[in-house]
């Protein structure tokens, strides 16, 4: 292993710029080359690629976003993408990869490996932490304080004028970080793409405010009911209930990584470099607790990380 790529794809993530720094310093203190692939899978078929060294990688670890770009590459899911850009790496005498990104780069990955025989290992950086094989991913920590914080003040109005307010937050498949959040924030009601929405539990809670109905109502976007807005919409068609609502949305993604992002991303990608030397491919590298994880990139899409059961309980011990 002598030149080693690395690129980040999909949303992205607070916490990828360290795991970038952590990849380049790891493999040069190996004596491996890195290159930076810029765009994600559209820069890997138009083989964009750039040498990054101590220099290029250096006070990057706070920075929030990607400084090596990303996207969502339509044309890498056609076979011939990725024929394509599997000629660019071979030409560039690019010996390994490490994808950081979702589910949707971890099926590319699997892909690409499984047709061209080049390694490739990803790592976990969605603010979502919806991955299978590992405990927390890149940017889920950050991502749950920067709506923790926005919560905290739409609190402050909701007490202010007695008024029902609901949050939605990311978490098209998954509802961690609304349990979190919901649960940090003293929610009155959490619903989450995993269980049902249930209208008369919430019109139940709504009452025991009394007069003044202060509630808030974290919504991950993925719930079954439809999201904030549908929600907000039924409490006043049924109830006559005003409750606005305010969708945080992108807001979740930015910002300078927490240190707690900022460490496991470290942590990952010095694993990743690891992983490639050891031979390792087609795995996310992941961690379970302190310890590293491989978790085959098929398992970590099909097999459905389950939110713990010991959160929904305190959700309905706490509220």
């Amino acid at each position: 292993m002598k030149k080693i790529a690395i690129f980040t794809s999909g949303g992205d993530a607070p916490g990828m710029n360290a795991h970038i720094r952590a990849v380049v310093r790891s493999a040069m203190s190996k004596g491996i080359e890195v290159v930076g692939v810029e765009g994600g899978y559209s820069g890997l078929i138009e083989g964009d690629f750039i040498k990054l060294t101590r220099r290029e990688t250096a006070n990057i670890i706070g920075r929030g976003g990607t400084i090596l770009k990303t996207s969502r590459s339509k044309e890498f899911m056609m076979a011939g993408g990725r024929a394509a850009a599997a000629e660019r790496v071979r030409e560039a005498g690019i010996d390994g990869i490490i994808a950081c990104g979702g589910d949707g780069t971890f099926r590319g990955a699997h892909a690409f490996w499984m047709e061209n025989n080049i390694p490739i290992v990803g790592t976990p950086g969605t603010i979502d932490n919806d991955l299978y094989g590992t405990n927390y991913t890149i940017g889920y920590d950050t991502a749950v304080n920067t709506a923790a914080e926005a919560i905290d003040r739409i609190r402050d109005t909701a007490d202010s004028h007695g008024r029902v307010f609901i949050v939605e937050v990311m978490g098209r498949h998954a509802g961690f970080i609304a349990m979190d959040v919901g649960i940090a924030c003293g929610a009155e009601y959490i619903a989450i793409p995993e269980s049902i929405t249930n209208m008369d539990i919430l019109y139940q809670r709504i009452l025991k405010q009394g007069r003044n109905r202060r509630t808030i109502i974290i919504v991950g976007e993925g719930d079954d009911y439809g999201g904030a807005i549908k929600i907000a919409n039924y409490l006043l068609e049924t109830y006559e209930i005003e409750a606005k609502y305010t969708i945080l949305g992108h807001i979740q993604r930015g910002g300078s990584p927490t240190v707690r992002d900022r460490v496991l991303a470290s942590h990952l990608g010095v694993a990743a470099v690891e992983a490639l030397i050891k031979g390792k491919t087609d795995v996310m590298i992941g961690r379970d607790n302190h310890s590293i994880t491989y978790t085959p990139f098929a398992e970590t899409w099909t097999r459905q990380k389950p939110i713990w059961n010991y959160l929904t309980e305190l959700a309905d011990i706490l509220i």
